[in-house]
């Protein structure tokens, strides 16, 4: 075969499990139709869950020198604005950067791995046998073929794989669109941005850098409009007009779209050997910038599981843990934004000013605001597991970066310890018969932390030893009250990182 895996489709997503793959020694291509990066950016936060996935692989501290941190957001565009900075993440803000920025860091760190990037290609057909996939591109040199074991497709709303591998795509079409605009407003004073919501519509604005402001708009009177037809910088200063009752001088736009609430998910991720992520797998009304941040922690998901596979020592269930594990989390993520288009887009009358007023008003209590900023921020996803042989409170959280005492002597961030991808098997108790737990030889996988907490942490101080997933959940965790420790802990391994 030509490669173990290829990805058809190089954007964030596609070259986020594409550098996840290959720094876990899997040979993996790239398939990209743009000859280069797009200078427009529709996204432009990372929230706390994908800073923490960033810090995993050490790429945080360079998307901090390109971005702004802000320690709020929102929920549909209310009054009331979601904290973050109440959150328990040593990444409790947004970072305010270009989508473009974001993917510049990811496709340089994706060469620096080894990942093949060819851009220019339009991917023709996706065809999958019992040992692989065969896909036929084209570029300026005419037609080709590569076969590969595995093929995911990152290729957005219209994926061809999606439709090749023959996965309904369910859900339902746009009721409504909106505008965006990033364009130059010469009298536009707020060095925070507005957010405005009345009977004459919603209109934010955001500064960008290089002078440019992002406005979005949701406008009663153009909200009917299909989304393939082009925005013009008059139908934003007139709706600017009509809502805002300024223009603020808006001129020299660089970039107009429009957007619609269609919101469809995948039937199911997987289809033999190919796997959906990112919009390829599900789309919705871009509300509270949870799109390509969540498709940033599926693959994160699936990275990890499909290089088990081809490394010959995952378990038979893993690889359909992926769909088992990410579809729910984005069901709820489709239905929240559901919410959120109705709350910004459905009604204009004064029932729904006063019930915005009343939900904005409701998010000033401590305990809600930090409800909502859990899941907005993805700090909330939970995944439920298939074992009860080892009960725990802490299986299937997230892992938080605790401050270790390692036996060295040294204090190190946890999070430093997950750069190579692999397992990081947390040893808390001094116990010199984990070295009998099993043959550490067989287990390349599997990074030994022997270490104590370095701060007071109340979820832990009971944790004899624990597994964390290459993509930072708790596999498990065995208690120091549990009467077999180590037999657990080799239970454990095995269930989660094969017999060998």
């Amino acid at each position: 075969m030509d490669f173990e895996v290829i990805v058809v489709g190089g954007g964030p997503v596609g070259m986020m499990l594409a550098s996840e793959l290959a720094l876990m020694k899997v040979k993996v291509c790239v398939l990209e139709r743009l000859k280069e990066t797009t200078p427009y950016s529709r996204a432009l936060t990372l929230h706390p869950r994908s800073l923490e996935i960033f810090d995993f692989r050490g790429l945080k501290a360079k998307l901090m020198r390109k971005g702004k941190p802000i320690s709020t957001g929102h929920f549909a565009a209310l009054d009331t604005p979601l904290d973050f900075s109440v959150l328990d993440s040593t990444s409790n803000f947004t970072l305010f950067i270009p989508q473009n920025e974001t993917e510049k860091v990811i496709e340089e760190w994706a060469r620096s791995l080894g990942v093949e990037i060819w851009r220019g290609v339009e991917v023709l057909s996706v065809h999958q046998y019992s040992q692989g996939v065969e896909i036929t591109a084209a570029d300026l040199k005419g037609e080709f073929t590569l076969t590969a074991a595995y093929g995911i497709g990152t290729d957005g709303a219209g994926s061809i794989v999606r439709k090749q591998a023959g996965i309904p795509f369910v859900g339902t079409s746009e009721t409504l669109t909106g505008m965006l605009g990033d364009v130059v407003l010469p009298d536009f004073s707020e060095p925070n941005g507005l957010s405005f919501f009345s009977k004459q519509g919603l209109v934010m604005v955001a500064p960008l850098p290089n002078g440019l402001h992002r406005v979005v708009m949701i406008d009663p009177e153009r909200m009917s409009i299909s989304k393939q037809e082009p925005v013009t910088l008059e139908e934003l200063r007139s709706g600017m007009i009509r809502i805002l009752g300024s223009d603020f001088g808006i001129t020299q736009p660089y970039w107009l779209s429009r957007y619609g609430n269609a919101t469809r998910q995948a039937e199911r991720y997987r289809e033999g050997r190919i796997f959906l992520a990112g919009d390829a797998a599900h789309i919705h009304f871009p509300a509270g910038g949870q799109g390509l941040n969540v498709g940033l922690q599926e693959v994160v998901n699936l990275g990890w599981k499909l290089a088990a596979e081809l490394k010959g020592w995952a378990p038979d269930w893993l690889l359909d843990s992926y769909h088992a594990e990410r579809f729910p989390v984005n069901t709820a993520l489709l239905r929240n934004t559901e919410v959120q288009t109705l709350l910004m887009g459905s009604d204009f009358s004064p029932k729904m000013i006063e019930l915005r007023s009343m939900l904005s008003s409701m998010l000033q209590i401590p305990e809600a605001n930090y409800q909502m900023a859990k899941q907005i921020s993805a700090l909330n996803v939970r995944y439920e597991q298939e074992t009860k042989e080892l009960p725990h409170p802490l299986n299937g959280n997230r892992f938080r970066d605790l401050k270790l005492l390692l036996a060295d002597g040294t204090v190190r961030n946890a999070y430093e310890l997950f750069r190579s991808g692999s397992f990081i098997l947390l040893h808390l108790a001094s116990d010199d018969r984990l070295h009998d737990a099993v043959e550490w030889c067989k287990y390349k996988h599997i990074r030994v932390v022997l270490a104590s907490l370095a701060n007071v942490d109340s979820d832990w101080e009971d944790v004899h030893t624990a597994l964390i997933r290459p993509d930072g959940y708790i596999a498990w965790a065995v208690s120091r009250s549990e009467p077999k420790r180590i037999d657990a802990v080799r239970q454990g391994i095995i269930h989660w990182c094969g017999g060998i």
